[in-house]
């Protein structure tokens, strides 16, 4: 029997409900098998879809920019570090009340029901159960943007799930006409992330509304928005309304980038009351939360004056990037979140080394017939280190 086979027979003989099996265990990353072969160069390759293995990490708390993860330099806020330390004598036990708590903190919040939320640890854990519940019969595809943040995407290839990949527009938008026409009587999730990841961009919220408002009469819609609150409209334009509205949709968000908890694990999605009791059935996404970690979450969503000075200085320094580039004639993806996204001339795997041996810490993918470099935002002093390595890399 093969491995994919031999997978599919695991899912459905229902093991992942009794928790023996983590998703890790049981459905290895296609980048992770890559990034193991030695004579591999790429964490990732799909679809055309590739991301260059990094020269070996130094000790990070060398680095001089930490600029390859998309996390937010400022965080947790004061309030939130306060709250997780105050938290953690309790760690002894259970935290499913005070859990309860947040949950209805993040309901008001987005205007739904409790029933409607969903939580995790991080909302990529939430993304992948999602995948898991989707595809656990091993068949079906999933329609997204391309390139697109692959890990609801990978998790339903490895049950099997075809990806029906549709490139963005050349202003970086999706391409909903073409992504609704790609829609067939197979398809079980239609994802879209907005702002998307890892181009850093956003598509209309007028349009993407229209768009899931009738595509979710068909299929349901997955809409991630990590990077949301960084935009320009901030949540003004998320879709979340249309799960108020009884659509079939999810909405994901994370604590891990506005934040600034990427290390603190909190992350929730908000759908209809039946989509997420199919998904808990199969795995329950709140277990994955420490007790600290939702008192952070909690404290965090209060700081209001934190969240304001994180997004007002990643714009900052996302400006400071944007004329950095513009200044050197290179053209970039307009970006709305906490990364930019730009062409390189240069070999990839020379001009990371040369980042690195500069002690700065970026990512390089190749799609499109091109060789791109994405750089997260760091504080001023790290986006000023950032561009001297850059002079040093691309000569």
């Amino acid at each position: 029997m093969s491995t994919t086979l031999s997978r599919r027979e695991w899912l459905r003989k229902g093991l992942f409900a009794s928790g023996a099996l983590t998703l890790g265990a049981a459905l290895p990353m296609n980048s992770m098998g890559a990034s193991l072969r030695e004579d591999s160069k790429y964490i990732y390759y799909s679809n055309g879809f590739k991301e260059l293995k990094r020269p070996k990490l130094p000790d990070l708390s060398t680095l001089k920019a930490r600029l390859f993860l998309n996390e937010n330099p400022y965080g947790p806020s004061p309030k939130a570090l306060e709250a997780l330390v105050n938290q953690a004598p309790g760690g002894n036990h259970y935290s499913w009340n005070i859990l309860g708590e947040l949950v209805e903190k993040i309901a008001d919040q987005e205007g739904v029901k409790p029933s409607n939320i969903m939580m995790g640890p991080g909302s990529s854990d939430l993304l992948e159960k999602t995948a898991l519940v989707s595809f656990m019969k091993g068949e079906g595809n999933i329609v997204s943007g391309d390139p697109a943040y692959m890990s609801l995407v990978n998790v339903s290839k490895s049950c099997g799930g075809e990806w029906k990949a549709v490139k963005l527009l050349d202003d970086y938008q999706h391409d909903l006409k073409k992504m609704e026409a790609a829609i067939d009587a197979d398809t079980k999730i239609v994802y879209i992330t907005n702002p998307n990841n890892p181009t850093g961009t956003i598509t209309n919220d007028k349009d993407l509304y229209d768009f899931v408002d009738r595509v979710s009469d068909k299929v349901m819609v997955f809409v991630d928005e990590a990077y949301l609150e960084l935009s320009d409209k901030g949540l003004k334009s998320s879709m979340v309304p249309l799960v108020a509205k009884g659509k079939n949709v999810i909405v994901s968000r994370t604590f891990s980038k506005i934040h600034g908890m990427a290390g603190i694990r909190v992350g929730y999605i908000v759908g209809l009351e039946e989509t997420l009791n199919g998904i808990q059935k199969i795995t329950r996404g709140g277990m994955g939360i420490s007790g600290p970690s939702i008192m952070a979450a909690t404290a965090s969503m209060d700081d209001k004056d934190f969240l304001e000075m994180s997004k007002t200085k990643i714009a900052e320094s996302r400006k400071f990037t944007f004329d950095l580039l513009e200044s050197k004639g290179i053209t970039y993806m307009p970006s709305q979140t906490n990364f930019v996204m730009f062409p390189l001339e240069v070999d990839g795997d020379t001009y990371l080394q040369k980042m690195y041996d500069e002690k700065v810490a970026v990512k390089v993918y190749k799609f499109w017939d091109k060789t791109w470099c994405r750089v997260s935002m760091g504080t001023m002093d790290e986006m000023k280190v950032f561009a001297g390595a850059l002079d040093k890399a691309i000569g």
